[in-house]
This record gives structure tokens, sequence and C-alpha cells, in this order.
């Protein structure tokens, strides 16, 4: 319990030393562009080979694709309700536009996190194995969304302590929802297990197909394409030699 709490926190520690280096640090835009074409490539590679391949045999085929269809349009009702209030510049190191909530921005990240952590939680069920690519992917994308978002949070004028307790608050609630997905699930039949995976992959393919895709290719131009394609090889490899 208490190692699928701490995997949830350090999997979102990202997070925290993003928000530093946007804070103090002068990131070009185009190196954010290139660490999230990276992560959104390792995030499409675990979701597929990590959440959905591990699934096959294991559930029943209807349900994982009903709950990963389910998962994609939840993320994506709640992200055309938070895209009037501003949670869609959550990812972006430009000025909130007037009148959109950072209260916003933040409700967005925590979406992102909390279905990444408890998937986190559940692999360390003794049935399920331990998704150490989808970590990893986890731990880079969450790099630069911190990294460009704080740069934003400055331009609004949020203060130094404001933007890393917004950020530290989200991951102590990863860690608890990665102790919490592993405290409600290890006693649940195997196949429920790959089904929150299938779900969670659906949400995860729509966030970065929305939020992260365009962002990284408004700011590095067409070569994300390669390092996102780069970003799924790489997992595919980590996954069959891990």
């Amino acid at each position: 319990m208490f190692q699928a709490a701490l995997w949830g926190g350090i999997a979102s520690l990202s997070l925290l030393i993003g928000a530093f280096m946007g804070i103090f640090l002068h990131i070009p835009k185009k190196v954010v562009a290139f660490i999230m074409a990276l992560g959104t490539g390792l995030i499409i590679g675990s979701a597929t080979f990590d959440l959905l391949s591990e699934a096959e045999g294991k559930a029943d085929l209807m349900y994982l694709m009903s709950m990963f269809l389910l998962g994609a349009l939840i993320f994506t009702l709640f992200e055309m309700f938070l895209s009037k209030k501003g949670g869609s510049e959550r990812k972006r190191s430009r000025k909130n536009p007037h009148g959109h909530s950072g209260l916003a921005i933040y409700v967005g990240t925590i979406m992102d996190a909390i279905p990444e952590s408890i998937i986190i939680g559940v692999s360390f069920i003794e049935s399920q194995s331990m998704q150490w690519v989808f970590i990893i992917a986890i731990f880079i994308s969450n790099l630069p969304e911190s990294l460009s978002s704080s740069i934003g949070f400055k331009l609004d004028q949020y203060s130094t302590k404001k933007i890393i307790y917004l950020w530290g608050s989200v991951v102590i609630l990863s860690s608890l929802s990665s102790m919490l997905g592993y405290v409600f699930l290890q006693d649940a039949p195997e196949s429920t297990s790959y089904i929150i995976g299938a779900f969670g992959a659906g949400g995860l393919l729509a966030m970065v197909s929305s939020t992260m895709m365009p962002e990284a290719y408004e700011e590095g131009g067409p070569i994300v394409g390669f390092l996102s394609s780069f970003g799924i090889i790489l997992s595919f490899i980590l996954t069959h030699i891990s």
C-alpha cells in the first residue's frame, strides 16, 4: 500500500520539479515542446502496450472497448467544460485569457493526475504486472506540463509560494489516489483492474490528443512528430525488456 503511494507521488513529483524550473529558470519554449512531444509518445505507447495489451484475454473485449471509449468521453466532456473556464490553457506558457480562472487550470491538472495515479496503484496489486513504463511516461509528461503552466501562472501574477503550493497539493493527491486505488481494488477480480486500466487509457489518449499534442506542435514545429514517434517506440522497447 505504502509502496503504491510512494510511486504515485514519485510519478507526479515532476510536477513540482517542472514548477521550480518554470519559476526560476528560463527554458526555451522549443525545449519544453520537445519534452512534451516525447512524453506524448511515451503515454500513447504505455497506454497501448501496457494498459491495453496486458488486458488481452484477461477481460471481456466488449467491456474493454466500452470502458476505453467511456474514459475518452468523460475526459472530453470535462475538457469541454473546463475549456470555457480557462482549463484548456493549463499546459500553455502564456498569460491566462481575461476572465478565465486559474482554479480551472488547477482542477484540470487534478483531472489528469488522479486517473494516472489510480492506475499506478492498481499495478502494485500482486496479480498485476508493475507498469514501470507507464510511471516513466507520466513522470516525463508531467514535467513540461507544470513547467509551461507555471510560466503562465507567473504572467498572471501568482506568487511563487502559491504556485508551489498548488503543484505540491497535486503531488499529495496523486500519492493518495495511488494508495486508494491499491486499497479498494486489491480484492477485486483481476478483470476489474484491467477494465479500469482501459478506462484510464481512453482518458489519457484523449488528454494528450487535445492538450499536449497541439501545444507541442505549436511551439516545436514538425520535428515533434518524430519525437512523439520515438517516444512510442521507446515505450514498446521498455515494455518488452521490463
